[in-house]
């Protein structure tokens, strides 16, 4: 009996392995855990009701649960997550008071995602509010005022964005919050509503300090934008702020200063900003210089549209080189 079981222990141990990709350290970490219960009572094979196929499904669905230490909140979240993806298949709804059974920072959590669950925020991000470090969830009426208050920002509750706005608003003052608009409007021009349009492409943002937003508007304008063109930078790619100065200023100096990019171009590009400078940025400036060289792309001294350069993945890069070699076997 004893060989049977280890047999099936080692079965599932290598499912976590092999299916979820999991080491072995970790997934023997996760069979402690989900089947101590089971295992007290002489049953490993049990594993809290789930088969091989449904344990490895939910932890593959909510991984970081395996980083919650108590044994109590583990098997909770872990009952939790089970009792949604079952409901999701058979479109069911879940009334507040399941899983829920004791007055606790933990019931509120619980309840809140059961709302979020009935607005169409999806499991995946569901989940991600179950385990995440912020305290978002855990509140009853401050939850409640953020989550209304998101939604009448317009943002969609089936998006990653939607959660996004709900940790940052959640954990901002209406005072911070307005300290952070009038930096935009002050130093850049923005109107308020333009900030908020650019607070729905970005809500990270709003968990920016004042300092990053004043220390990235002073880069850039030493780096020769205007405030103009700061101010169209910020509003087509918003999460350039996020960026390390020094990391952005290295870049857009590179692209400017040895590649013969106007500023401008820049500003009407800024996703080159998040690009990797050497997996991304280094590799194909430097194909374009040898070919600009060799007049093999016209003889004007600058080079192609930033985004033919930079958008497209490195196989249709290649080919489009393939492509250019043999059109210039044809001309000579």
């Amino acid at each position: 009996m004893g060989l049977i079981c280890w047999a099936s222990r080692d079965l599932r141990l290598s499912e976590l392995v092999w299916l979820i990709g999991f080491t072995t350290k970790l997934a023997e970490s996760i069979w402690r855990n989900v089947s101590s219960d089971s295992e007290s009572k002489g049953n490993p094979d049990s594993s809290r009701g789930a088969s091989t196929s449904e344990l490895t499904a939910i932890l593959s669905k909510v991984p970081k649960s395996l980083r919650i230490k108590k044994a109590k909140t583990f098997s909770r979240y872990y009952d939790f997550a089970k009792e949604v993806i079952e409901a999701d298949k058979s479109l069911k709804k879940l009334p507040p008071e399941s899983c829920l059974r004791e007055g606790s920072r933990q019931e509120n959590k619980l309840r809140n995602i059961l709302v979020l669950r009935d607005l169409g925020v999806p499991q995946k991000l569901l989940f991600s509010l179950l385990v995440s470090n912020f305290q978002t969830a855990t509140g009853k009426e401050r939850f409640e005022e953020t989550f209304k208050k998101v939604l009448e920002m317009g943002f969609d509750p089936t998006t990653s964005k939607f959660v996004q706005a709900l940790n940052a608003v959640y954990q901002l003052s209406d005072k911070t919050t307005q300290e952070k608009v009038d930096v935009f409007c002050t130093r850049l021009g923005f109107s308020a509503e333009h900030v908020w349009e650019v607070f729905k492409k970005c809500p990270n943002l709003l968990m920016v300090s004042e300092n990053k937003i004043l220390n990235f508007i002073e880069t850039f304008l030493g780096l020769g934008f205007t405030r103009d063109e700061v101010m169209v930078t910020v509003k087509c790619f918003p999460r350039c702020i996020t960026h390390s100065t020094m990391v952005v200023k290295e870049k857009v100096e590179f692209v400017v200063k040895q590649m013969n990019w106007p500023v401008k171009v820049v500003s009407l590009f800024p996703r080159v900003i998040a690009y990797s400078m050497d997996k991304r940025i280094l590799p194909r400036c430097n194909v374009i210089k040898a070919l600009m060289s060799k007049g093999l792309l016209g003889t004007g001294e600058l080079p192609p549209p930033m985004g033919c350069v930079f958008v497209s993945s490195d196989e249709v890069f290649l080919k489009r080189l393939f492509f250019l070699a043999w059109l210039l076997r044809l001309t000579f």
